[in-house]
């Protein structure tokens, strides 16, 4: 899902801690302490689009300018760019006072020494850690250290369905099992019509999804040293099935093996597909013209039994956080937005429009979060999901594992099959590019 190659981004990963301290910051544009007029801040696309950011952005961040006189600069970066973005920024120099980041990068680029550590004396700047719920902090950083950012958005993975779809099937509810739910597929792919939507082609999707996957197989991708296990039983058997579901079970489409850009819940908004595997989901789906009562969420289904700990994790902890690059021109505004962004208003206000769950306590007593599809996410992250490795080379598993799911996509859209072997294979390749 990147425009650069899955080398020159572990190139370029590789080099980041070599430049600590060297991370972006304010153009000569920007503000500074002594005169802060400005702040660039990149923001995540979590909305629909990046037109529909600018629009829900825009009036907040021309609130904190009437508070403090301070102009935010603002640009939405796609997912599929980001991370690179950032690697760029950091090792140019040339980059925004304020980013989001996705909390699994947390690690990866507090390893930089690029972002501001989120100390007590900053935490308490913004009203103080006690704040934040604990899991998301948690997720800011490698355990042990000062976080690298601030958690901004929570999120967790949910089954979306289409309730007409599943209607004129015959299907009565969700499936809450794996097994069901490829039963329940095969009766809905047919007739140009297919049952789960796939982004083959986006590398972070892919990690988020084997994850999951490998938990429900009692496997982990690392061992408790941080050492890649790319390769274990569990590990391999987890890629293996979420491949399947294209490849053997037939219930996803073969053209999903080139998604990368939100292009399986058009299909699903558009009655072509009719389950999706996704963070937070509604204000697409509104985009698209679905009306609530036409989709219904879900726990992601596991093996057997109902989601929990160990081998019924369902998902990983999703999250977006806000980070400051040391170097910033600006280091007073910047936290100052910070403060802002995490206000008990603006978390209000921010997470309810994009349908995601306050990492602020105070904001989660507003009764949107209550609502049936975000209640699912709240039990998900509270009982059934776990954070992924937060490890300083984490950027590269997602790089080298999720381009190793995108080719077997590949493999299996073309209709080669994918065997266990095939498998093994793709991942070993994938783990001795974390090693040069």
């Amino acid at each position: 899902m990147r425009k650069v190659r899955a080398a020159a981004a572990i190139a370029l990963a590789s080099t980041l801690t070599a430049v600590a301290g060297c991370g972006g910051g304010s153009s000569s544009e920007g503000g500074s302490n002594e005169s802060p007029k400005t702040l660039t801040y990149w923001a995540s696309n979590q909305g629909p689009s990046i037109e529909a950011d600018k629009k829900i952005l825009t009036p907040e961040l021309k609130k904190f300018e009437k508070e403090t006189g301070i102009k935010v600069k603002l640009e939405v970066v796609p997912w599929a760019d980001l991370l690179n973005r950032i690697l760029a920024a950091t090792t140019s120099g040339q980059g925004p006072d304020v980013l989001n980041i996705g909390n699994t990068w947390s690690a990866s680029l507090q390893a930089t020494g690029a972002l501001l550590p989120w100390d007590q004396k900053n935490f308490d700047a913004i009203g103080g850690r006690d704040r934040f719920v604990d899991s998301a902090v948690a997720s800011a950083g490698a355990e042990g250290q000062d976080p690298s950012a601030v958690p901004l958005y929570s999120l967790a993975y949910a089954l979306y369905y289409n309730k007409k779809m599943f209607a004129d099937a015959g299907i009565s509810q969700p499936p809450a099992t794996w097994d069901q739910l490829v039963a329940d597929g095969k009766k809905i792919s047919k007739d140009g019509k297919w049952a789960l939507g796939a982004e083959g082609s986006n590398l972070s999707n892919n990690i988020h999804q084997v994850f999951a996957l490998s938990k429900q197989h009692g496997a982990d991708f690392f061992d408790k040293s941080g050492k890649a296990t790319f390769t274990s039983d569990g590990a391999v058997a987890a890629v293996k099935q979420y491949v399947d579901f294209m490849a053997k079970d037939k219930i996803i489409a073969p053209g999903n093996a080139e998604y990368a850009q939100n292009q399986s819940l058009q299909d699903f908004a558009k009655g072509k597909t009719a389950m999706v595997l996704w963070q937070a989901a509604a204000s697409t789906f509104a985009s698209q013209g679905m009306k609530p009562e036409d989709w219904g969420v879900a726990p992601v289904p596991v093996a057997s039994g109902t989601p929990g700990t160990g081998q019924n994790i369902n998902s990983m902890v999703a999250g977006i956080n806000i980070a400051v690059f040391n170097n910033t021109k600006n280091i007073d505004g910047a936290k100052k937005f910070v403060k802002f962004m995490t206000s008990d208003a603006e978390q209000t206000l921010l997470n309810k429009t994009y349908g995601s769950v306050p990492p602020v306590k105070a904001a989660q007593q507003d009764p949107a979060f209550s609502a049936s599809d975000v209640k699912v996410l709240r039990d998900t992250l509270a009982t059934s999901a776990a954070p992924l490795p937060q490890v300083a080379n984490e950027s590269q598993f997602e790089t080298t594992v999720g381009t190793a799911v995108k080719g077997l996509f590949a493999d299996a859209a073309a209709g080669k099959p994918v065997t266990t072997e095939s498998v093994k294979a793709a991942l070993t390749k994938a783990q001795q590019q974390m090693t040069q």
